[in-house]
């Protein structure tokens, strides 16, 4: 249940961009969520109208751009996806992974008028 207390950090990001840039309304907030982030898009949207009930934001759309994951070997030099059931190497089967990618999140943009 945390996607709730993201959402009001998201709407505190609004209130302080309205405030510096003095726009009134948002209409589209747009969000980058890393595939292993440990977010669920779905709760955000779900708890948004709560959150941004008397704010700039409220009434804007949700968009929730997915990044995902990527993995670097430290053996060999691949760079990109892995199989989550095996967290092994696809080209030399090391174990010794780095993730490049694939646990941000942050408010990518946001569209005001």
């Amino acid at each position: 249940m945390h996607e709730l207390a993201i959402t009001e950090g998201i709407i505190s990001i609004v209130n302080a961009e309205a405030e510096k840039q003095g726009f009134q309304r948002v209409l589209e907030i747009t969000l980058r969520v890393g595939e292993y982030s440990g977010l669920v898009p779905a709760c955000i949207r779900e708890f948004f109208p709560l959150a941004a009930k008397g704010s700039p934001a409220e009434g804007a759309e949700v968009t929730v751009e997915t990044v995902p994951a990527v993995f670097r070997c430290l053996d060999c030099g691949y760079e990109g996806a892995v199989d989550r059931r095996e967290a092994l190497c696809p080209v030399c089967r090391s174990m010794a992974l780095r993730m490049t990618a694939g646990r941000e999140f942050y408010v990518e943009s946001l569209k005001v008028e």
